[in-house]
Order: C-alpha cells, then sequence, then structure tokens
C-alpha cells in the first residue's frame, strides 16, 4: 500500500520519513530511514517508536488517573494556547495531579542508546511546581495504576521543576545498590535551568552505551555526564574506595593552633590601656560665619493649619518643620561644638604577639581506612521502564505535557522535534515578540531569556549559597517586571563583584558612626516574603526620611 510521506532531511546523507497511520502496524509507529548512495541509489531502513503519545484524542481510557484522594487535581484534555493541537493540561492551582500509562513492552535501560522526549508548556508562567516525568518500574516493585504516588517505584525522573531556590531540569535515577541491594537516589549535579517563558518547550535526555548521558532543551545539548563518574552524579555510582575511619578520635594533646601568644612578651610600662579612642580637638576654631543664633530647622512658613482641626481633639496645631534656608548659605547653624579627633596616645587592650606554635600538629582528621561497601561497576543496572507517569505537585495551572516519546535514536527525537515542537515555537515565539514590542519591550525578549537562564546559574554557586535568598528575590523582581531585566543583572553581578573581592581581599573595618536610630517595624507574614519585605523597605525608608511633621499631639 502506497501512501504519500514527508521527508525531513537531517543532513546530507539521511532523511526521516514518518509513516501516516494508514500504514503503520497495529500496535506500534515506524521510522523510515532512508540514506543515498554515492551512486544516486537509495537504501531504506525502518526503526521502531518504541512510546509516542501525541494526546491527538482524548486521554480517557488509555491513561489511569491515580484514585489516591490526595491526589485532586484534574486533567483536561485540552488545545494548547494559539493551536489547535492537544495536549493534557494541569487545571487548577495548588493541587495534585497524579496520572500513569502502562507501555505494551518494557523498555531495557542495558545496552542500546534510549531517547526520552516530551514537551510541556507553561502557560500560566512556573514559579512553583514541578512539569517532570517519571519513568516507572514494573508494577511487580510494589505499584498500581489506580493507586500510582509518590512512592511507586520509577527508574528515571526526569523534567524541569522550579518553586523557590529550586530551579532546575531534574535528572534522577534510582539504582540498586550491588552490596546493599538497597534503591539509591542518583541526582545529576549541576543540572540545566528551566527556561523563564510562557512557550513550548521539548525537554530530551539521551541515554547512550559507554555510561553516557546527554539533555537537551529545545534540540540544544544543555548537559553532558558520564554515569560513572563522581563529578557528575550525587551520591556516585561507585562509592569512593577509602573512607574517614569512624572509630579513629582525636588525641587529647593533639594542638591544632597554628599560632599562639608569646608566653614571654610583657606589656610594655607606658602601654595605657585606658586611653579613649577620641578626644576633643583643642585647636578647633569655630569657623568665620557661623550662625549661633539660627536653628538647623524652622516652622514652614508656607504650611497652614487644615480647616477641619479641631485644637480641643487634635491639640495646640504645629507646623511642620523644614531645613533653616539660612543655614545653606552658611558653614553651619546652632551651638558650635568643638570636634573629636583620633587621640594619639590610644593603644587599645594590650595583647601578646602570636608566635608559631612549637607544639603544632596541624589540623587532625581520622586516618582512611577501605570502605567496606565499595564495589566496581563497568554499567549501572537499571531497572526496565514499564510505564510512564505524571506526578506533580503544583501551584500553578496551565501546565501543559505534550508528544511524549521513547526511541532508541537520537535522529527520530529530532524529527519530531522539527515537526510537532518548532512549528509551534516559532509562532509563539513571534507572537511573544509581537505582544512585547506592543510595550516597547521587544528588543528584550531573547536577551531576556538568556539572562535568567545565566541568572539561575550564578545563584546555583556554592560560595555564594549564604547569599542566595537574596539573589533569588532579586531575579524574582525581575521575572515580574521585564523591564527591570538589566537592572537586575547588574545589581546581581555587583553582589557576586562584592562577595568575589571579599573572599580574597578581605573586608576592611569601617570606623564607627552613630546615627538616628530608625524605629523598628512590628513583624508581620507580609515582612518574611520576598517582594512585600522589599516594599515595606522602601515604605519605611521613605518615611524615615522625610521632614517631620507633627500634625497631632496625642
Amino acid at each position: 500500500m502506497k501512501a504519500e510521506v514527508k521527508a525531513l532531511k537531517l543532513n546530507k546523507n539521511w532523511v526521516l520519513v514518518d509513516v501516516p497511520p494508514g500504514v503503520k502496524p497495529i500496535g506500534c509507529k515506524w521510522v523510515y530511514r532512508v540514506k543515498y548512495r554515492p551512486d544516486g541509489s537509495i537504501e531504506h531502513y525502518k526503526e521502531r517508536l518504541i512510546f509516542y503519545e501525541s494526546f491527538d484524542e482524548d486521554f480517557e481510557g488509555r491513561w489511569t488517573v491515580s484514585n489516591k484522594d490526595s491526589y485532586n487535581g484534574v486533567w483536561k484534555h485540552a488545545k494548547s494556547e494559539g493551536h489547535d493541537d492537544y495536549g493534557l493540561l494541569v487545571s487548577e492551582k495548588a493541587r495534585k495531579y497524579a496520572i500513569v500509562k502502562e507501555l505494551k513492552e518494557l523498555v531495557t535501560l542495558k545496552d542500546e542508546t534510549v531517547v526520552l522526549q516530551f514537551e510541556t508548556r507553561h502557560q500560566s508562567g512556573l514559579e512553583c511546581g514541578g512539569a517532570y516525568l517519571k519513568y516507572l518500574r514494573p508494577q511487580e516493585a510494589g505499584w498500581t495504576p489506580k493507586e500510582f504516588d509518590n512512592e511507586s517505584p520509577y527508574s528515571i525522573m526526569f523534567g524541569p521543576d522550579r518553586c523557590g531556590a529550586t530551579n532546575k531540569v531534574h535528572f534522577i535515577v534510582k539504582h540498586k545498590n550491588p552490596k546493599s541491594e538497597k534503591y539509591v537516589e542518583h541526582h545529576l549535579k549541576n543540572p540545566p535551568s528551566v527556561p523563564s517563558d510562557k512557550l513550548t518547550h521539548v525537554y530530551t535526555a539521551i541515554l547512550k552505551p559507554k555510561n553516557e548521558l546527554r539533555v537537551l532543551i529545545d534540540g540544544e545539548v544543555k548537559k553532558k555526564a558520564n554515569f560513572l563518574s563522581a563529578d557528575d552524579f550525587e551520591p556516585p555510582f561507585i562509592p569512593p574506595k577509602t573512607i574517614p575511619d569512624p572509630d579513629d578520635k582525636k588525641p587529647e594533646d593533639w594542638d591544632e593552633r597554628a599560632k599562639i601568644p608569646d608566653p614571654d612578651a610583657v606589656k610594655p610600662d607606658d602601654w595605657d590601656e585606658d586611653a579613649p579612642m577620641e578626644i576633643l580637638d583643642e585647636e578647633a576654631e569655630k569657623p568665620k560665619g557661623w550662625l549661633d543664633d539660627e536653628p538647623e530647622e524652622i516652622d514652614d512658613p508656607e504650611a497652614t493649619k487644615p480647616e477641619d482641626w479641631d485644637d480641643e481633639e487634635d491639640g495646640e496645631w504645629e507646623a511642620p518643620k523644614i531645613d533653616n534656608p539660612r543655614c545653606d548659605s552658611a558653614p553651619g547653624c546652632g551651638e558650635w561644638k568643638r570636634p573629636m579627633k583620633k587621640n594619639p596616645a590610644y593603644k587599645g587592650k594590650w595583647h601578646a604577639p602570636l608566635i608559631d606554635n612549637p607544639a603544632y600538629k596541624g589540623i587532625w582528621k581520622p586516618r582512611d581506612i577501605p570502605n567496606p561497601d565499595y564495589f566496581e561497576l563497568e554499567k549501572p543496572d537499571f531497572e526496565p521502564i514499564a510505564a510512564i507517569g505524571i506526578e506533580i505537585w503544583t501551584m500553578q495551572d496551565g501546565i501543559l505535557f505534550d508528544n511524549i516519546l521513547i526511541a532508541n535514536d537520537g535522529n527520530i527525537a529530532a524529527s519530531y522535534r522539527e515537526t510537532t515542537w518548532k512549528p509551534k515555537f516559532n509562532i509563539e515565539k513571534k507572537n511573544q515578540k509581537e505582544e512585547d514590542s506592543d510595550g516597547g519591550l521587544g528588543f528584550l525578549t531573547d536577551l531576556q531569556m538568556k539572562v535568567f537562564e545565566l541568572l539561575y546559574k550564578i545563584e546555583d554557586i556554592p560560595f555564594l549559597s549564604d547569599y542566595r535568598i537574596k539573589i533569588h528575590d532579586l531575579i524574582q523582581r525581575g521575572e515580574k517586571q521585564p523591564n527591570l531585566t538589566i537592572g537586575v543583572l547588574v545589581s546581581v553581578v555587583v553582589v557576586f563583584l562584592t562577595i568575589f573581592f571579599k573572599l580574597i581581599f578581605g573586608g576592611k573595618k569601617k570606623p564607627a558612626r552613630v546615627e538616628k536610630p530608625y524605629p523598628t517595624p512590628k513583624e508581620s507574614k507580609a515582612d518574611q516574603s520576598g517582594e512585600e519585605n522589599y516594599e515595606n523597605k522602601e515604605k519605611e525608608e521613605t518615611s524615615t526620611s522625610a521632614p517631620r511633621r507633627r500634625i497631632r499631639r496625642d
């Protein structure tokens, strides 16, 4: 049976051709691969697509929604905004969702390439929620579709997750430790961040022979890893050969002080520990033109008593104070006081100078011993995939899943990106640019995506951990207000450089300053949140810096 098919050329030698539904064998989908010979003839190959879900048809009857009471989120078969393409939609906010699809055959993760791919779109944005897939082990491991929940055992968890300081595309593998026979979660280190927009994105994980892993977003490789490398997974698949001896204890006479006070040092006889740090400058003279009889502030001559002011209820009205304009042209107003200066006799508390500690033995650490749990591993023994599940908790609605695919060839996944994802993405990106340009921000769209991806990577730098909340708040404000993107970037860079130079050069102590104390605001729940706390502080600063105005007296 002949059928017209559309060839998609991947490079000069290979094309992929999707066969229409009318010519595919029942229960599977075939992708035909065509290679051109030098003489112009062609070779035909066909490769089986293991699983593909387009959600063109309603999911009911094909996917199983969990019966667990806590998973009360409603799944819907809905169109992607602006398209005629259907997907699986998270329809309500602040809900837990769970749905699963059993595969007709097991997918082994042994000696051949396995490609996991799916699309997701955060139509309402994604501030707090997951949009990842779980690739489940066979039901013999202890789960059923109707009871699918967070405890259902999976082999791989893959996809975007974002909430608070978490902003990553997870890749987690549950692997059975061959010695303890317990399953351990191994997390990909430094995973890519989640795109911060409302466009459709396609996530691809390619598990290749020789323990290789590739994570792609929109067809671009974002992370390369090796399953057996301790630098790529936490905890590592292979335990360390040696570990610190848990029974080893530091000797009581072990001295870790590199420097000690000189025991032979004696405080000099002329050392005055009670001398003040500052003294009055007896040589100072009052500047010429100082206005002794002028106050620093005067009543505002333009202020008038409000018409509704009641002296009996409100008390005697007093005009608000303003800076005395006569002081602007003079060196100062009011009573002149002799300034303070540094006391040349000040030496502070005497301390014996430090010398090298002759008993210093270094920083103690327990001796290493052979790790009893160590084992060799040439290749992880991954459990097969028997089902695909979506089990998430999210504060967002509008999350749309589509075009879930499992294949044995990266080229097949690439062909589906070209035919199912890219056309949608191009339309959405064009519409987004038009919307942004209407608001005068079109030129920032592409820049913003790259900027925020960079900022979230900066946030995860280990030595910035103490400042992560502050940096994260800045990024969140920038995403909510796109016109602040450049300002946020500059702010984060300033914070980064400040901390960096402090670590290298150390901080200098500033002389003590006496300032007027600000009133302490009462704590509230709003004060503990990012954006509201920032606005409250701005209000406090504005109120404390404004001219004092005495309107009512108690």
